[in-house]
């Protein structure tokens, strides 16, 4: 028998814990949930278990594209992109089901809702001159004249470009996972956003500026597990001191980027450079190959006229 009235908040804190210590999944995975349920709660205060309908949901979104908001410096904003919408459609659809499986709602509204055709056209990846304005910069020290800091932030860009880590999977790097003889580098289940363990090579530019950096390592004594240490302390970088990184570096290169643009970058020269989708997928660490596909989209056209070129009458089929 299903339940009535029932607390969602409460009911969410359950689906997290048991997301959590159950599942297994990823910390990044579980605040996206929380972040999309808070929402939720803000913008529908009154919702209880009895109204999670497809009209009640129906009217959040309407809610999100109809309230202002204040971006960046006090900019107000009305409504959401719709790859928006997909993000908080698909964080909620999983908490929505677990209440219909437990009983507490009739039927997960989503399951009686069309799914949105969105095309992810935020996906930019950065060009060659914003990323050699971004290593100039890194390489100049004009984000940090300390040895020791300036070969740190090289590594950490150059990592996050010839691998496409995610920067949560960065963070979490610890000295173990890198075999240099190998040349290779692990990123561990626990620290991944897909739970998936995955190996990648490492390539002879990123492996000199690691040496570079693990050398400058060596000479502070650091004894910190975590490969990318903080400046101040023997302990690992902090989401915090990357965020507080990566926007000094936004000022003194002139580039305006996020840390994410680095993976798209990464996957879509890859594609560029002959990859094959199958490999991309195994190397960026995704669960499902439509999810890498989407970086097909993002190829430019200029990078395609070369194979339209080679078609001509006499090579028809």
């Amino acid at each position: 028998m299903w339940h009535l009235m029932v607390d969602l908040a409460r009911l969410h804190k359950e689906f997290i814990n048991e997301q959590r210590f159950a599942t297994r999944l990823s910390e990044v995975t579980l605040r996206g949930y929380e972040q999309s349920f808070t929402l939720l709660l803000e913008v529908m205060p009154e919702l209880t278990t009895d109204q999670v309908t497809s009209g009640t949901v129906t009217e959040f979104f309407r809610r999100l594209e109809t309230r202002t908001r204040m971006v960046g410096r006090g900019i107000k904003k009305v409504g959401v992109k719709k790859s928006t919408i997909v993000t908080y459609r698909s964080k909620l659809n999983r908490f929505f089901q677990w209440l219909e499986n437990k009983k507490y709602i009739r039927k997960n509204p989503f399951s009686m809702m069309e799914y949105p055709d969105v095309r992810y056209e935020d996906r930019k990846f950065l060009s060659r001159q914003d990323i050699q304005k971004i290593f100039t910069a890194l390489a100049l020290g004009l984000v940090q004249q300390d040895a020791f800091i300036q070969r740190r932030n090289l590594a950490i860009f150059a990592t996050l470009l010839y691998t496409g880590i995610r920067k949560g999977e960065l963070l979490g790097l610890q000295v173990t996972d890198l075999d240099l003889q190998r040349r290779e580098l692990t990123v561990r289940a626990e620290t991944s956003k897909s739970r998936l363990r995955r190996i990648i090579p490492i390539s002879s530019e990123l492996m000199k500026l690691l040496r570079d950096y693990l050398s400058e390592r060596i000479r502070r004594k650091l004894t910190t597990p975590f490969i990318f240490a903080s400046s101040a302390h023997d302990d690992r970088l902090s989401a915090d001191g990357l965020k507080h990184l990566t926007e000094t570096v936004q000022r003194t290169s002139g580039v305006k980027f996020h840390l994410h643009q680095l993976r798209h970058t990464f996957a879509v020269n890859m594609l560029n450079n002959g990859s094959d989708i199958a490999k991309l997928k195994q190397l960026l660490g995704h669960r499902d190959i439509r999810m890498t596909a989407s970086y097909l989209r993002c190829l430019p056209t200029s990078v395609m006229r070369g194979d339209v070129e080679t078609l001509t009458l006499d090579n028809l089929v």
